[in-house]
């Protein structure tokens, strides 16, 4: 029996499939599967096109089956099997696809296609086995034959004998190592994780013999061992099913099987596409967050399938970050694989496919918010922040798709509404979407600097969460109305005291300037508040970044001490403000202490630190003696 050589560009190839392609060598059970699957696909279309053969889907399968002490794994089918020839040119020439040309050379009906391209993945077997075997004989032969290879050393192809038409392959399982286990490829429990995980859904029956023990029929105590042949796949997958066939406890425990979460789904989404790409997906908008959701091991992703056979488990392509949260998957014929069957290539139909979910997954929010708005503020609790993180990052290049789903607590409707809701409600003289932000609802609303835009009717938005004023900073407007923060310098607001402030402005300059000085380095200006009704003082900011957006940009771990410019404006109608100007009038010394302590009582107001306590008590005491 004379040992055939590989090519020398084929022995490199399987050089580099053993030692480094697979990044996962449990995937070598999915192609030695997906190969057997399409040797049945054969026999399929051969009794499409020849009356004389007829197909009973019964007849069909694929075995799979481990004898632990001889180290043997052994995956058979009932497929159209291969001559001679095939197992030398399919299996001599690495690469060299039997199911491709026959993909290509037949025009392929009923929706079938091949999945595998036997030659690179059945090579994945040498990955954990010492040996592999290929016994098989074709349909319409009367001979068998046995391909077998211990690696790239080379194969011998010799006559066999077998009974029934299709193919058995046996791996020799490799020993253990220090950093394998390779016990675990003939362990029954292991073989039938592994099959449901990435073979579940083959059309055809993979079949295990199972032992195991359980209790006596006629004891409660007693155990009797057991040993029958069960069926692990569910071959049928539920996204290939009508619509109209399926409930929504139908979706929900598929959504509870595959994993996705312990909480239920808000929605699902059901597609079955057929246009310029072919695709079926189920999408679930979960209702929970999960707890690791905005940590480094999140990972998102839809699982991805080719023909009901699992490619990638996190797909991150098919899903925008701003919808990391929609759990699911996406089941195509159309998609290109590489020789691995794990990368994609990123090609047109995946853009395809990933845009429309995008835009389905989108329509779906947009419904649920019109429709069932206590189901959407739910799920808006648990994920509105990646939301507007989304219109926050790559420079706002999303906020058209996102803007429409965002929401914030209103002053006056007390509730959560959305920017739509906000701009149809403003009064035709109010020329800004205000917000004021704040560590709570409840904190906003003693917030001083609330006051004028309050007393004016018009309706603030609360921002409680780090990432809001980024947010709106990316969106700039919405409908044309431009954002203004109720502590801007400006506040857009015309009052028939303006001219009374600007004359009371100057009538005062000397005393701000000299505040200003007590102050040069905590603020930018010192002068007349238009925004304070009832409260003495407050802080306002000139520039881009609030005071709120200081804080947060100061406890991240990369703080430039990037600083709002402060603005400290004092309420001319208080009384303190005539204190302030009888002490400049007669004590400046008094002058000093009242502007540091008006300062420091700012600073608390908007929940920053006071620069030295210890300073501030002692003021407090010269107050009060």
């Amino acid at each position: 029996m004379t040992k055939k050589q590989f090519k020398a560009e084929s022995k490199r190839l399987l050089e580099m499939m053993i030692n480094s392609i697979y990044t996962q060598k449990e995937i070598f059970i999915r192609e030695l599967i997906s190969n057997a699957s399409d040797a049945i696909d054969k026999i399929y279309y051969k009794a499409l096109t020849d009356e004389n053969l007829s197909f009973e889907k019964e007849n069909y399968y694929i075995k799979v089956s481990a004898d632990k002490d001889s180290r043997v794994l052994t995956i058979s089918d009932t497929g159209i099997g291969m001559t001679k020839d095939d197992l030398e040119t399919n299996l001599g020439t690495i690469a060299k696809s039997g199911s491709f040309a026959f993909k290509n050379e037949n025009e392929l009906k009923d929706g079938h296609d091949i999945i595998g391209q036997f030659g690179v993945g059945f090579y994945s077997a040498f990955m954990v086995a010492d040996v592999v075997g290929v016994t098989s004989k074709a349909l319409g032969s009367e001979n068998a034959y046995k391909w077998e290879s211990n690696g790239t050393d080379g194969y011998t192809v010799i006559e066999v004998e077998k009974d029934a038409i299709g193919t058995e392959i046996t791996l020799k399982i490799k020993e253990n190592t220090e950093d394998e286990n390779f016990d675990e490829y003939l362990e029954t429990h292991r073989l039938k994780a592994i099959i449901k995980k990435y073979s579940d859904f083959i059309r055809y029956p993979i079949k295990m013999d199972v032992k195991g023990q359980r209790p006596k029929a006629d004891s409660e105590n007693e155990l009797e061992e057991y040993h029958e042949e069960q069926t692990i796949n569910s071959m049928v997958p539920i996204w290939r099913k009508n619509k109209n066939e399926l409930t929504t406890e139908d979706y929900e425990t598929f959504y509870a099987d595959k994993h996705y979460g312990f909480d239920k789904p808000l929605k699902h989404i059901h597609l079955s596409v057929d246009g310029a790409v072919r695709y079926n997906a189920i999408l679930y908008i979960p209702e929970k967050i999960p707890f690791d959701f905005y940590s480094k091991e999140y990972e998102k992703g839809l699982e991805l399938y080719s023909s009901g056979v699992l490619i990638m488990n996190k797909c991150s392509d098919l899903l925008p970050d701003y919808f990391s949260f929609v759990k699911g998957l996406v089941d195509s014929e159309d998609l290109s694989l590489n020789i691995s069957r794990e990368m994609l290539q990123h090609d047109r139909q995946l853009k395809l496919i990933a845009k429309n979910i995008k835009n389905k997954i989108k329509s779906q929010l947009q419904s649920l918010l019109k429709d069932e708005r206590e189901k959407y503020e739910e799920f808006y609790k648990s994920f509105g922040r990646q939301l507007k993180y989304g219109i926050y990052s790559d420079f706002g290049s999303n906020k058209e798709v996102l803007q429409d789903l965002i929401m914030f607590y209103s002053s006056t409707k007390k509730e959560m509404v959305t920017l739509e809701e906000y701009v149809s409600r403003m009064p035709e003289e109010q020329k800004f979407i205000y917000y004021a932000s704040g560590e709570s609802y409840e904190r906003i609303e003693k917030l001083p600097q609330i006051e004028a835009v309050s007393e004016k009717g018009f309706e603030i938005l609360y921002f409680t969460e780090d990432i809001d004023e980024f947010a709106t900073k990316m969106l700039m407007s919405y409908k044309e109305k431009e954002f203004k923060s109720v502590s801007s310098g400006d506040l857009g607001i015309e009052s028939s005291e303006t001219e009374e402030s600007v004359s009371e402005e100057q009538d005062n300059k000397e005393l701000f300037d000299y505040m200003k000085t007590i102050l040069s380095t905590k603020v930018k200006d010192v002068r007349i508040s238009k925004r304070l009704k009832s409260h003495p003082v407050c802080l306002a900011t000139d520039g881009e970044v609030t005071i709120e957006m200081e804080k947060i940009l100061k406890s991240m771990p990369d703080n430039q001490n990037v600083q709002a410019d402060k603005v400290l404006e004092i309420n001319s109608n208080h009384e303190v403000f005539s204190t302030l100007k009888v002490a400049f009038a007669t004590d400046k010394e008094k002058v000093s202490l009242y502007t540091n302590l008006l300062y420091n009582q700012a600073l608390l107001i908007e929940g920053l630190p006071i620069q030295d306590p210890v300073e501030f008590t002692n003021d407090m005491c010269k107050i009060m003696v």
